[in-house]
């Protein structure tokens, strides 16, 4: 979908940016505040305007793709004819136009395209153990921070929330950087430390089967380290370098691959705190485990706007994928109807146990093959109640017949859901200006394989003609 770019915006532009963002949310509060799951419950159909309930009304999920996402189809143009109430298509346009753009700025052939588990950016040996959506990114942010590290002349990579370590092993022993990697998670360390020993091993056999490729500098492993990063204090160990620097002190670059909820704002504080950090790229996800206050918001601007406030749904919402809902659409797949099974069971809980909302449902197999009475039956169990309670058969086959409505206020829902992330991401952007540092967004990911591929860039020097480097695909 298109949207604004965050490179094309002064100070001042992205100050009014957050002021419509935060006028538009209160708008569309309603939409936003809505669980899919209470569509029955709490008649949420009828909370739409009767202009927009009659305009969506029987759309099939193709059409929504079309018609909402600007998705083409075998009957674009058919739909394209249809008269869609103003104030639907201003909620479109809207969305549209002021969300941060995901597109990248690069249009390069699909790494996939021979073998779609393999990319073919990566040799054999950093594809080990990786998943392709995993590959995409590692490469990706990895060939980012290579790049930012030498326009900021950094002496070490620090990569917080490591995890199994495959963007670390990647930046030290593809690209050549210094890295060290912290996670709290012990298990994922030495999982990580297991997986540099082999793949040590797999170069030195590849070296040898090829005896003409000639390591030209010695190979350094990650430094793991097993630590948790308390969001509200700054982290010594993430600050020690490594090595003693030849001249003067340690220069850091600070990277997080998808660093979760707090995770992110540790990342900017320690950043804009530490004098011996000079650089940060980070990704960051998961905005539903923010802290409220303390995680969001972190301007001075947004923190004085009417309405900035971002509760727990909005900030959930902001995660989905929308990309990838809007080809499920398009498809039109069984599996679009799990929503309205939840919903349907969610009347049959309230029947039973009227104070209990909304209660969490272990995933259940294969939802599209069952039936909805059967779904219902092991939705009850997975609660805590009666899987043989008496079940209104006729009631559920008409909130089934309602599957469509369902679909398409959660296609609107989710054309607002971006709206939250770039103001969270807008708020991250001013509040490093605000202190005097030099910070961009840039779409680095496929949004098709990784949703939340938005890397917020910042220095302590003006990166100038540095971006259009950092944005460009290597060859």
């Amino acid at each position: 979908m298109p949207g604004i770019s965050a490179r094309g915006l002064s100070h001042e532009g992205r100050k009014q940016l957050a002021v419509n963002l935060t006028r538009v949310l209160a708008l569309y509060r309603s939409i936003l505040d809505a669980y899919i799951i209470e569509f029955f419950t709490d008649n949420l159909w009828d909370t739409l305007p009767c202009s927009w309930q009659e305009a969506l009304d029987g759309l099939k999920p193709p059409q929504l793709a079309t018609m909402l996402y600007g998705l083409e189809g075998p009957c674009a143009g058919e739909l394209k004819a249809l008269m869609w109430p103003l104030t639907l298509l201003a909620l479109k346009s809207t969305a549209c136009a002021l969300a941060f753009t995901r597109t990248p700025g690069f249009q390069t052939p699909s790494e996939f395209l021979e073998n779609p588990s393999q990319s073919s950016r990566l040799t054999a040996p950093f594809r080990k153990h990786v998943r392709p959506k995993k590959q995409h990114e590692i490469r990706r942010l990895g060939e980012l921070v290579k790049k930012l590290s030498d326009f900021t002349g950094c002496t070490q990579v620090v990569d917080v929330g490591s995890g199994q370590g495959h963007l670390s092993r990647f930046m030290a022993l593809g690209l050549g950087l210094m890295v060290k990697s912290i996670d709290g998670d012990q298990r994922l360390v030495e999982r990580a430390q297991h997986l540099d020993q082999e793949l040590l091993q797999a170069l030195e056999k590849e070296e040898k089967r090829n005896p003409q490729v000639v390591q030209t500098s010695p190979r350094h492993s990650p430094h793991h380290v097993v630590r948790w990063v308390d969001p509200t204090a700054l982290c010594e160990e993430l600050l020690l370098p490594l090595e003693n620097p030849c001249q003067g002190r340690a220069r850091l670059l600070l990277t997080g691959l998808h660093a979760c909820g707090d995770l992110s704002v540790a990342l900017l504080r320690h950043f804009s705190c530490c004098p011996e950090v000079v650089a940060l790229a980070s990704v960051g996800c998961c905005y539903m485990k923010l802290s409220d206050p303390g995680g969001y918001p972190l301007s001075q601007w947004v923190a004085g706007l009417p309405g900035y406030e971002l509760p727990y749904r909005l900030r959930e919402g902001a995660c989905h994928a929308l990309e990838e809902y809007a080809e499920r659409l398009q498809k039109a797949g069984p599996g679009l109807r799990t929503h309205c099974y939840r919903a349907a069971l969610e009347t049959v809980i309230r029947r039973a146990r009227p104070e209990l909302h909304r209660p969490g449902v272990q995933g259940i197999p294969r939802v599209h093959e069952l039936k909805i009475e059967e779904y219902v039956q092991q939705g009850l169990q997975r609660v805590g109640l009666d899987p043989q309670l008496p079940l209104n058969l006729a009631a559920l086959q008409a909130h089934l017949a309602q599957e469509n409505r369902v679909v398409a206020f959660f296609s609107l829902a989710l054309l607002l859901a971006p709206l939250v992330e770039t103001l969270i991401l807008l708020d991250r952007l001013l509040y490093l200006q605000e202190q005097g540092f030099h910070a961009e967004l840039l779409p680095i990911f496929s949004p098709q394989l990784s949703p939340r591929n938005l890397v917020l860039v910042a220095t302590k020097m003006p990166l100038g003609q540095a971006l259009s480097v950092l944005e460009t695909e290597d060859s």
